[in-house]
């Protein structure tokens, strides 16, 4: 009896960890961004497919230990029956049929949905270089000239264009409501592209596992009017930070910050110097050196 009680405890408590991880993930059925609606629909239209084979086979499960068992004189006997060619055509079309279809459909949105294609925005589009560190996202605006931690503002409806790199292990970018995970990873550049279609606070966070500090590895994603924007922007310019390489240096020990970080300028190059330091021909400039003056307000320098 202990060892049925102790097995019973066991499926229960894994029940209650299945359960828990879905609900981390209720996320991604609430979408705020045509990437993410789209993302829910391949997950609901792959559920759906994938039923048509689970709810038979449960169905079945319960049916033929009912109709076939000892007690049922009524179940017919047929001790020599060994094949049905009715079955086996079902049993292989069925599931032939669900991966062609789930095939088709993914093979379409992959190529339809490729986080490295712009989008089609209201107004002008927003570039940001995001850089993973330990444990914590820096997020550069090159067009504008300002840079924040853990804290990434953007006007609603506006495109978004999103330059990433990590200055530590490989980590996962993630805003499950906009959608799109996208690896992080040092010495290259990923790009992503993503969209709010309204209003709101949404998490980001890293979605691979980077180290000690890495459970509050996230992000406070703000989707808010062009009105709001441009005010956020003139308070982002009057902090007294400028993140220039010494301050660079100080953000990149590992740490979780106390809350949000704001720097009213950035050293130009300093995402280039992040990413190349471990490309061999630049490595010699220095590990996440930058030059020390800042960027001027409205200074353009994203580069691809």
């Amino acid at each position: 009896m202990k060892k049925e009680a102790a097995f019973a405890r066991g499926l229960l408590l894994a029940g209650l960890a299945l359960a828990l991880e879905g609900c981390s993930h209720v996320a991604l059925l609430d979408p705020k961004g045509p990437v993410g609606e789209a993302e829910r629909t391949m997950i609901l239209i792959a559920f759906g497919l994938m039923l048509l084979v689970v709810v038979p086979v449960i169905v079945m499960a319960v049916w033929f230990p009912l109709k076939y068992r000892e007690s049922n004189t009524k179940a017919a006997y047929e001790p020599e029956w060994g094949e049905s060619k009715k079955i086996e055509t079902v049993m292989w079309l069925i599931p032939l049929a669900i991966v062609v279809a789930l095939s088709a459909i993914l093979w379409r949105e992959t190529h339809r949905l490729d986080p490295y294609k712009p989008l089609a925005g209201e107004g002008e589009p927003v570039e940001v270089e995001v850089v993973s560190l330990d444990w914590k996202w820096l997020f550069i605006y090159p067009r504008l000239g300002i840079a924040t931690v853990n804290d990434f503002v953007f006007p609603a409806k506006a495109a978004l264009g999103f330059s990433i790199t990590s200055d530590t292990v490989m980590t996962s970018f993630f805003i499950p409501r906009l959608g799109s995970q996208i690896y992080a990873m040092g010495g290259m550049r990923t790009r992503l592209h993503l969209l709010a279609s309204e209003e709101g606070d949404y998490v980001g966070q890293n979605q691979q596992f980077s180290g000690a500090g890495y459970p509050d590895m996230v992000f406070r994603a703000r989707a808010v009017s062009r009105q709001d924007f441009e005010a956020w922007l003139a308070e982002v310019r009057q902090a007294p930070r400028t993140l220039d390489a010494a301050a660079f240096e100080e953000l990149r020990r590992p740490g979780v910050p106390d809350g949000p970080i704001r720097y009213s300028a950035v050293a130009p190059g300093l995402f280039d110097r992040i990413l190349n330091q471990y490309d061999p021909l630049t490595k010699h400039a220095g590990h996440g050196a930058a030059p020390a003056a800042p960027h001027a307000p409205g200074h353009a320098g994203h580069a691809d």
